[in-house]
């Protein structure tokens, strides 16, 4: 059909109307219309009704307009189908779907297509393409190769017809340089040489081989350089353990000799270079070889780092990401941090079974839009071996793809065959322009398999004969490249095989030193400095500048309408300073955070309902009420020197806290705070608790001040929302690795914030779970005097100041801690009554202030009771953790419990069973 003969004869009736309808559509919203219709609106102008001049002219242009609508479908088709009948499984041991992409699906012929204008298929036609059915083999051949596209899901239209624009021009089918396809050859050697090396020489040790994905090294080094070649100077890198043996060598240039001084068991701190350009930290109990991770500093100040990881894979992702984002965010001035997306960028690796069936996937791709989380774009690669452990892929995911999951957040899906590392590369190149341009997440599927089993000791053939049978017989990708590249002429065979014999040479003479060399045994004890923790600081900030600051903070643009109801309650924070009421919970917490950016260490406070606090206590961030507009009265006090950022979290509590952990680690001069909504949301990021917070500094010498406040206390609300599994943290507590504390004032919380601050960046540092208080937060015998903030510093323990007073009197010495304390307070009142008891408040519960509990109870000779009471279940709470040290420093009183019994669940069901329940534990501590 001639490009001037109209397509519009063809239709009439409801036809013509729909495509009259799609034409004024295109007037005004070009962008919902199908590209190929606005084609033909461009080349054909709007549709009109025509009469035919004769009948057979009418069945010719018909015939042609239904060829045409049948052969954009078609084409449609490719582009959104084509990736099920791609060549992208190595082992080609999956079924391949062709029939959405066959011309006679859409009763097409050759001639039909010959017939169609290539313009009516595709936007920019490239040379070569002549009609419509040059367009579909051309279409065919891009979207059927070694890599397959899934991009139907993103719904922008600019980024739809970038990302298509890309693929269609051929780019990514195009030929590498001699130079770089030589440079493929020898890093692809490198790794297969690396592994052989490794299997033959230290038989049975497990390595968890990168064998099968080799190219997940050339795709990471390429992405590394793209990225560099933008300015991006930091590469953070978190992986699973498969493979990280190798991405640490190749990718982060950990020299062999350390790598094999780990197998040898030869301190590897012999090898690491002088030059400073690798770091590597330890902790004393030290970790699994392919958890331990290094960060590279190369001569052109690039920095490559690549997570440590335990075995809970998908984990480390969102702490590479807080990581990321450390570096992107400029926290020296005041205001809110300043972020520079293109400072940093992430390389995720996932495994394909673990990314379908890990939940905190689908959690970093929600968060990865938002403000407070964004970092510019991810680059995720699934290293997929198409196996998890022994379980098929049909058995971890009920999708096609174990990628399939992204798709929901419009995330364009890239899928490569791992035997094609030219195709990889194209890959990596695409990837680096994807994230430049739409500062987007994007997934690389890289599809390859996996040659040993889930480790070295493992035998797959006993639940995976199949794949295993093919696996056996199936040529490795260097080896396959290798003879790629002699039939191009671009090397010999001989030249290929000195490349492998030059890699095990090079391996065997670094062995021979690593074996010659002598090295002291590891150390396994706890460092001194860490054992001695902090000392006693003064935290105190003198009455001016609160007041100063205070005044700064109530003092609201004229032009900003607070929300009256709230205007008068933040007003009474002026109340305390001259003379009247005290500060409670929530206005110590900010008069702290603006003392210590002042004192130069930016903040950072992130979680759910975390500007207002979730019982609307804080308030950081005021709302205009009239046009909703934001202000933070933090960031307009004077003398502050780094940022504060409050900022509501999703709904999430592993991937933020595991974001927080990350921003931390990257950030040690910033107090990073992460608030669960209650403590006991606090449960679904256990995993971060266990195996990164509580023992980062053991496993790997990495050290993080990180807060964790978590709402805890019975107050009569149910089971649920009533503890924060305080017996947890203290069940993990050992070696000075965190502080673990249970407040009951609100200057204690303002001078426990402070001396956090201070431990940054000292060798004493540790993180701090604090469970917070809830009722407590407008109790007034939990508020402090102005003057309780200017002086002092924390206190571990509090004698309650109206028990005690008369020594002789004393019989009973009562422990609590938090809410508990308060309500045995309250039950004490002035102290009338109750001068056989002394009330003692534990602040700190670790480290356990064993000699300042001990100094108390020698104070009372004629006491005989050292009584521990609790609001939570006797099989909860901190009596199990606390009994043992009681008993030490006992002596010959007595030491007992005070609480409710063991109980399945934290707390009563109804307030009023919790209200006779807690009487009944009430009037008991408080008896003789």
């Amino acid at each position: 059909m001639s490009n001037n003969v109209s397509p519009w004869a063809a239709f009439s009736g409801p036809n013509l109307g729909y495509v009259m309808d799609m034409y004024d559509l295109y007037l005004t919203s070009p962008e919902e219309v199908d590209a190929e219709l606005v084609a033909l609106f461009e080349q054909y102008g709007a549709p009109v009704a025509e009469s035919a001049n004769s009948e057979s002219t009418t069945a010719v242009a018909a015939g042609n307009m239904t060829a045409i609508l049948a052969a954009v479908k078609y084409a449609d088709a490719i582009r959104n189908f084509g990736h099920l009948a791609a060549d992208i499984y190595p082992l080609h041991n999956q079924e391949i779907d062709t029939s959405r992409i066959e011309a006679s699906a859409y009763g097409l012929s050759d001639q039909d297509l010959i017939e169609v204008p290539a313009t009516a298929l595709m936007q920019e036609v490239p040379a070569g393409v002549r009609n419509g059915l040059d367009a579909v083999n051309y279409l065919k051949e891009i979207y059927t190769g070694k890599i397959a596209f899934e991009f139907n899901q993103v719904v922008g239209q600019k980024e739809k017809e970038w990302i298509q624009s890309k693929i269609e021009s051929g780019s990514l089918n195009a030929k590498l340089s001699a130079e770089d396809q030589k440079a493929a050859l020898n890093l692809l050697n490198s790794v297969e040489g690396f592994e052989q090396f490794m299997h033959k020489t230290f038989v049975g040790v497990k390595r968890f081989s990168i064998e099968g994905v080799d190219s997940l090294v050339v795709l990471i080094d390429e992405l590394i350089k793209r990225f560099e070649n933008k300015d991006t100077k930091d590469i953070q890198i978190g992986m699973a353990h498969r493979g990280r043996l190798n991405v640490l060598t190749h990718n982060v240039h950990k020299p062999y000799k350390m790598m094999l001084a780990d197998f040898a068991h030869v301190p590897s701190d012999t090898f690491v270079p002088e030059d400073g350009s690798l770091t590597v930290t330890k902790g004393w109990s030290g970790d699994a070889k392919y958890h331990l991770g290094a960060t590279y500093k190369s001569e052109t100040g690039s920095r490559i780092s690549l997570a440590y990881n335990p075995s809970h894979l998908e984990v480390v992702s969102p702490v590479v990401n807080g990581a990321t984002r450390a570096v992107q965010d400029d926290t020296s001035k005041a205001g809110g941090a300043v972020q520079d997306q293109n400072k940093s960028v992430s390389i995720l690796v996932h495994g394909d079974a673990a990314f379908a069936g890990q939940g905190v996937v689908a959690e970093g791709f929600n968060y990865a839009g938002t403000k407070g989380f964004t970092t510019g774009g991810s680059v995720h690669i699934i290293a997929n071996n198409m196996i998890g452990f022994t379980t098929e892929r049909y058995d971890s995911r009920s999708t096609v793809y174990s990628s399939d999951s992204a798709k929901g957040y419009e995330i364009p899906v890239l899928h490569v065959n791992a035997d094609a590392p030219e195709a990889v590369i194209q890959v990596a190149r695409f990837a680096v322009e994807y994230r430049a341009m739409f500062g987007k997440d994007i997934l690389i599927d890289l599809i390859g398999y996996r040659r040993y089993g889930h480790n070295e000791m493992d035998e797959p053939m006993i639940t995976n004969p199949e794949m295993y049978n093919i696996v056996h017989n199936h040529e490795t990708v260097r080896a396959l490249y290798g003879k790629q590249l002699v039939s191009e002429g671009l090397l010999s065979e001989d030249q290929v095989t000195q490349l492998q014999a030059d890699i095990k040479a090079t391996l065997q003479a670094e062995l021979d030193v690593v074996r010659a060399a002598k090295g002291a045994e590891p150390d396994h004890s706890v460092p001194q400095v860490v054992l001695d923790g902090f000392p006693e600081v003064d935290t105190g900030v003198g009455t001016e500048r609160l007041t100063k600051m205070n005044a700064e903070l109530l003092d609201f643009p004229s032009e900003f309408n607070v929300f009256k109801k709230l205007g008068k309650i933040l007003s009474r924070r002026n109340d305390p300073f001259v003379g009247k009421g005290k500060i409670d919970w929530g206005h110590a917490e900010t008069l702290a955070f603006g003392t210590i950016i002042q004192d130069g260490h930016p903040v950072r406070i992130s979680g759910q309902d975390a500007q207002r606090g979730t019982f609307a206590h804080r308030h950081l961030v005021l709302h205009d009420e009239k046009n909703g507009n934001e202000l933070t009265m933090l960031h307009h006090i004077s003398d502050a020197k780094a940022s504060f950022d409050v900022i509501n979290s999703p709904l999430s509590e592993g991937s933020i806290l595991a974001y927080e952990f990350g921003y931390n680690v990257e950030n040690p001069n910033a107090l990073s705070i992460w608030e669960a909504q209650y403590g006991d949301f606090a449960n679904m990021a256990q995993v971060m608790f266990d195996n990164f917070i509580s023992a980062s500094r053991s496993k790997w010498g990495v050290k993080s001040g990180l807060v964790m406040l978590l709402p805890h206390a019975a107050e009569g609300q149910g089971s649920e929302h009533t503890s924060a599994r305080l017996e947890r943290f203290l069940q993990l507590a050992a070696e000075n690795n965190w502080t673990v504390a249970n407040l009951s004032s609100a200057a204690n919380y303002f001078h426990l914030l402070r001396r956090q601050a201070a431990m940054l960046n000292t060798e004493a540092i540790r993180p701090l779970v604090l469970v917070s208080p809830k009722s407590l937060l407008r109790n007034q015998i939990v508020a402090a005097d102005v003057e309780e903030l200017a002086t002092g510093q924390f206190e571990t323990i509090i004698e309650h100041p109206v028990t005690g007073k008369d020594a002789k009197k004393v019989e009973k010495i009562v422990f609590a801690s938090g809410k508990m304390a308060i309500d045995l307070a309250e039950k004490i009142g002035d102290g009338a009554g109750f001068e056989h008891l002394h009330l003692v408040r534990v602040e700190q519960l670790y480290p356990f202030p064993s000699e300042k509990i001990a100094a108390i109870a020698a104070k009372y000779p004629k006491a005989k009771t050292l009584a521990w009471a609790q609001e939570e279940p006797k099989n909860m709470g901190s009596w199990q953790f606390a009994d043992p040290y009681l008993r030490e420093l006992a002596g010959d009183k007595a030491v007992t419990y005070v609480g409710r019994g063991d109980h399945s669940s934290p707390a009563e069901g109804d307030p009023d069973s919790f209200k006779v329940a807690q009487t009944k534990v009430i009037e008991e501590a408080v008896s003789k």
